[in-house]
């Protein structure tokens, strides 16, 4: 499977996931409505190169290096300590826009943010990084929005996660940009409702955040 359609099976899971009208992970996604027997039919239908799908319960060995959640806040957080020791030593991606429940606002209380909360949830090793919650799912299909390559910001303690998740980015060929600690997800996350709270605008969730110099 080559960089653009592994990234375009990580956009079809994570909205048929979330039932993303948003950036990944709204805060309060509905879902499809579909059972997981049929998301996993979907994906299977896309994956290419020899990629495999498989369907797995909470008690499901995670055989993966990478751990996406793509379930709404604060869902992560429970599947998170559902999972346990194995997340130990995996890179977790967090990729909730953690809205209120009015959708004016973020969920977690000041000076933290969803992926900190999830970070200590999560066991001892995880590594966590937040990323593609300011990528809204058509943006990061095609992998550009007027003309300009997408920017991915990604968060986190753990340079070695990060890189591993720069490199998918980078592989579908978007833009992955380095903010910082996870502390910077504080950011991000405000970054990702603004996003959300502009499209009124006209720009129909076509739009991206693009860093220039």
């Amino acid at each position: 499977m080559d960089g653009p359609d592994k990234l375009r099976l990580l956009e079809r899971a994570v909205t048929a996931s979330t039932g993303s009208w948003g950036p990944f992970g709204n805060g309060r996604g509905q879902g499809t409505g579909g059972s997981r027997e049929q998301l996993v039919e979907e994906l299977r239908g896309a994956a290419e190169g020899g990629a495999t799908v498989e369907a797995a319960g909470p008690g499901a060995e995670l055989r993966g290096e990478v751990v996406i959640l793509a379930v709404y806040y604060p869902g992560a957080l429970e599947i998170a300590r559902d999972l346990g020791d194995r997340l130990a030593g995996k890179v977790v991606v967090d990729i909730a826009n953690p809205l209120n429940e009015i959708f004016d606002g973020l969920a977690p209380a000041p000076g933290t943010s969803a992926a900190e909360e999830l970070a200590g949830s999560a066991p001892s090793g995880a590594r966590i990084v937040k990323a593609f919650n300011t990528s809204f799912s058509g943006t990061l299909v095609e992998r550009q929005v007027a003309g300009q390559p997408l920017d991915v910001f990604l968060a986190g303690d753990d340079e070695g996660a990060k890189e591993t998740v720069s490199q998918l980015v980078r592989d579908g060929g978007p833009r992955a940009i380095d903010v910082g600690p996870l502390e910077r997800a504080r950011q991000l996350e405000g970054l990702g409702l603004l996003g959300i709270t502009l499209q009124p605008l006209g720009l129909n969730f076509q739009s991206a955040w693009k860093l220039i110099s």
